[in-house]
């Protein structure tokens, strides 16, 4: 497990306004945490976190501590809840997700018999370590690219070998990096995920309390959230089993 991050550079590249209002009370509730979890005060650590939060203030060192504090602190569903929003903010970060994968190796239910789609787990793997920011700017400039070429060879008829081949060349980029920016899109905001963050979570057939158990969940696992129907959302598994789980017992991501 990587050490917590004290460099806020990151954290404050956002908010460039806290500059104005003289010593940060921010920086230095984010420098107290980290003294806190080293001194392991994780309880204390984690509220200092959490009221950074409150604050509208957010960032991938931030949460990335914030789930090394509560993984410290026995809380694994809390501890992958916000390495995953973590990941979400600097999805190439290695440490984020050598942490990740670590704190889910203690979920103490394993989602045996998962069957994944070898394309779509492809894609995932593809798409994982780059933000949709860099993948809309790739793409946007393979769309510029190709303008350019085909005012050269249809505006200005330039006709050789050369401009024909990169012209298909950048088309099919084009495509490419249009599909997966598409694919990175759904899958990291239009898919809505969640953690379960219980020590009990009951799984049931139904949206209510007198539907029977279909399964027993555990804190930590990732489900999809397929709808809502009152107090409950309807969860979809890895390994593609559904039911229904009260909303106090999962955080979305």
């Amino acid at each position: 497990m990587r050490k917590i991050l004290f460099n806020l550079t990151v954290l404050f590249s956002l908010v460039p306004f806290a500059a104005l209002a003289g010593p940060s009370s921010f920086e230095e509730d984010f420098h107290r945490a980290s003294e806190l979890y080293e001194t392991r005060e994780y309880d204390e650590a984690i509220n200092r976190y959490l009221h950074i939060l409150d604050q509208g203030m957010e960032s991938s060192a931030l949460y990335f501590n914030l789930g090394s504090a509560y993984f410290k602190n026995g809380d694994l569903g809390h501890a992958i809840l916000h390495y995953l929003r973590a990941k979400r903010l600097d999805p190439g970060d290695d440490d984020i997700a050598s942490n990740l994968e670590f704190a889910m190796s203690f979920t103490r239910v394993q989602m045996a018999g998962v069957e994944l789609n070898p394309v779509e787990h492809f894609l995932e793997t593809l798409v994982e370590p780059y933000r949709l920011s860099t993948l809309a700017w790739v793409s946007s400039a393979a769309f510029i690219l190709l303008i350019c070429l085909l005012i050269v060879r249809y505006g200005i008829g330039v006709q050789n070998v050369g401009v024909r081949t990169a012209t298909t060349v950048v088309v099919v980029l084009l495509v490419l990096f249009t599909f997966v920016s598409a694919f990175k899109y759904r899958h990291d905001y239009l898919t809505s995920r969640a953690v379960l963050i219980a020590q009990d979570c009951p799984v049931r057939t139904g949206p209510s309390e007198q539907s029977d158990i279909e399964l027993e969940g555990a804190p930590g696992l990732v489900v999809e959230i397929l709808s809502k129907s009152g107090d409950y959302y309807n969860v979809l598994f890895q390994n593609k089993r559904r039911g229904w789980i009260w909303k106090e017992l999962v955080a979305v991501v």
